[in-house]
């Protein structure tokens, strides 16, 4: 019998009992103060050994109260293996931050199942837009090789002391407890637009960005008119 997959899209939920449990969930999941608490939903959706991929706001990763609660249950009921944080620029939204958070779901044990969570930082440096500079499946080649989907045993870090600017490195979990909330919010790579303004992308660029921002703006401002004024025929 094949695997259960369980795609949970925007404004979607589905109630499960347990032999509707899945092997794997996908999940875009509408972003909000329970941000949090939707990843512990997730993480019940699944079977012993199941596997997710969650898309997550950057508060989800170092919230304190709820989320750092669920963080820590999460690090010790699962395998949390790999986190990808996401550039800005390819949602509706503009500015959004947000990542993709890989666990797999284990059975009890005293001891946490996560013991490394890998991180790949697809956001700093990178510039994208939805109408100039379209985010495109080869922007994540390097994630993808890096991933080892196949055998995740044999990762190897792309960062170092020598090659600062790698965008792949690993971080153990008693370094994960030991900061502050529990906090997974994990980056290293220097922000070469707070440097100086001679770092900064092309006056094109940025031109284009902010066009960018406010054509989707407009699209949005439009829609809702259209939405109003179909209302009030």
């Amino acid at each position: 019998m094949g695997a259960r997959v369980h795609r949970h899209g925007h404004g979607r939920r589905r109630r499960t009992a347990p032999k509707d449990h899945a092997d794997v969930v996908l999940t875009n999941p509408p972003f909000g103060m329970k941000s949090s608490i939707t990843v512990q939903h997730v993480k019940s959706l699944l079977k012993i050994q199941g596997r997710a991929a969650v898309v997550v706001p950057d508060n989800v990763l170092f919230e304190g109260g709820a989320g750092e609660v669920v963080r820590r249950k999460l690090l010790h009921e699962c395998d949390v293996h790999t986190l990808l944080r996401l550039p800005t620029g390819i949602f509706n939204a503009q500015g959004v931050k947000a990542n993709v958070l890989f666990f797999d779901r284990k059975p009890g044990s005293e001891k946490p199942w996560t013991k490394t969570v890998w991180v790949y930082d697809l956001r700093t440096n990178m510039h994208f837009t939805l109408k100039t500079k379209r985010m495109v499946r080869s922007d994540l080649d390097e994630f993808v090789a890096c991933y080892q989907p196949q055998n995740r045993a044999k990762r190897k870090a792309t960062w170092t002391d020598t090659n600062p600017a790698g965008r792949w490195r690993p971080y153990a979990v008693d370094e994960i407890f030991a900061r502050d909330k529990v906090s997974l919010d994990l980056f290293w790579l220097r922000d070469e637009s707070l440097e100086d303004s001679a770092n900064l992308p092309d006056p094109h660029v940025l031109a284009a960005e902010i066009a960018d921002d406010l054509r989707s703006a407009l699209e949005q401002i439009e829609s809702v008119l259209v939405d109003l004024q179909a209302r009030a025929k």
